[in-house]
């Protein structure tokens, strides 16, 4: 059984071993800690010239790896947890992501900056929120979120071969989750799709005859599986599953694909519901005019993310919350 956490260590091994120019830095990212998620861990005994701890600054470490970047390396920065991102939103939008633009091509940015994000581990609102909603549709970055279908070591690998900036945005409760195989019981229920013009989107079908779409990504596809399946088994209704690894700039091919034969939409996120992920996808959907189309969207409540698992349960979208919604879209 290899997990999402041990795929995204390997992922970086294999960089380090590779490419002289890959430089790791972060807080506490030395063994034998290893990092909060231990994402780094065996890194710095393998590499301690390129594996660097740094003071507790997010944004000057996002300065320093924008400067190396410009000097022609290639580093990876993990902020420890994702609500901290917002501490170097003035390095990444109005520095890293505009350089290119900014001098003509003589210039490129390739720097990595991965964080945990997420909740349902009773972190409370400052360490639990989905904040990647915020640096959606930024000029020169690009957004990916890995999950457990699709190989997070070569989501991760595509993200340090990018010349631009990349914000790697990894849900918490991923790390442990082992990777799904196909050709065995995980996807039993699935006809898994991925002929489209986009490598990064994936489609799952229940049947040809899908009653309905939902567009997820990142850990909410695992609530998404078992909401589909007690769809299926308890209510009869078919669906097919768009799991997106690359949220912005994102294509929505095979999406419409299937949204012309089951005019039935539901987004789930797990950031806030207000100006989300979810809401964009449906305005760009709307957009194209498919005759009858219905959406829904599931998301958090607009609050901070509680402390009390009984709250931080109700706040963030669930199993229940997905079935709920698509029944409500599917008596329409």
């Amino acid at each position: 059984m290899v997990t999402v956490l041990e795929r995204l260590n390997h992922a970086l091994v294999k960089a380090l071993e590779s490419d002289e120019r890959v430089y790791v830095l972060g807080e506490d990212i030395l063994d034998p800690y290893g990092g909060a998620f231990k994402v780094m861990r065996g890194l710095s005994t393998k590499f301690p010239d390129r594996v660097l701890t740094t003071p507790i600054s997010e944004a000057a470490i996002t300065g320093i790896a924008t400067g190396m970047a410009l000097r022609g390396l290639r580093p990876v920065v993990e902020i420890m947890f994702g609500d901290f991102i917002t501490l170097v939103a003035d390095q990444l939008i109005n520095h890293a992501t505009k350089f290119r633009w900014m001098y003509n091509d003589q210039v490129r940015v390739p720097i990595v900056i991965r964080t945990p994000m997420g909740g349902r581990r009773g972190y409370g609102p400052t360490h639990s929120q989905s904040l990647e909603k915020l640096f959606l549709g930024i000029p020169g970055l690009k957004v990916l979120a890995p999950n457990t279908l699709n190989d997070p070591a070569d989501l991760f690998a595509d993200a340090i071969a990018d010349d631009d900036p990349v914000l790697f945005v990894e849900h918490k409760l991923l790390y442990p989750c082992p990777l799904l195989e196909p050709s065995k019981d995980d996807l039993i229920d699935f006809r898994i799709d991925q002929r489209g013009d986009d490598p990064s989107t994936c489609t799952l079908q229940s049947s040809e005859k899908a009653n309905l779409t939902v567009a997820c990504y990142g850990y909410n596809f695992e609530l998404v599986r078992k909401a589909a399946c007690e769809l299926l088994y308890d209510h009869e209704i078919f669906t097919n599953i768009i799991l997106y690894s690359q949220l912005s700039p994102f294509n929505i091919t095979a999406l419409l694909a299937s949204l012309t034969r089951t005019r039935k939409l539901l987004t789930v996120e797990e950031g806030g519901m207000t100006l989300g992920w979810g809401a964009e996808i449906t305005a760009r959907v709307a957009e194209h005019g498919i005759p009858g189309l219905m959406s829904r969207r599931v998301a958090a409540l607009d609050l901070p993310i509680a402390t009390s698992k009984p709250l931080e349960d109700v706040i963030l979208p669930s199993v229940k919350d997905i079935v709920n919604m698509a029944l409500e879209l599917s008596d329409r």
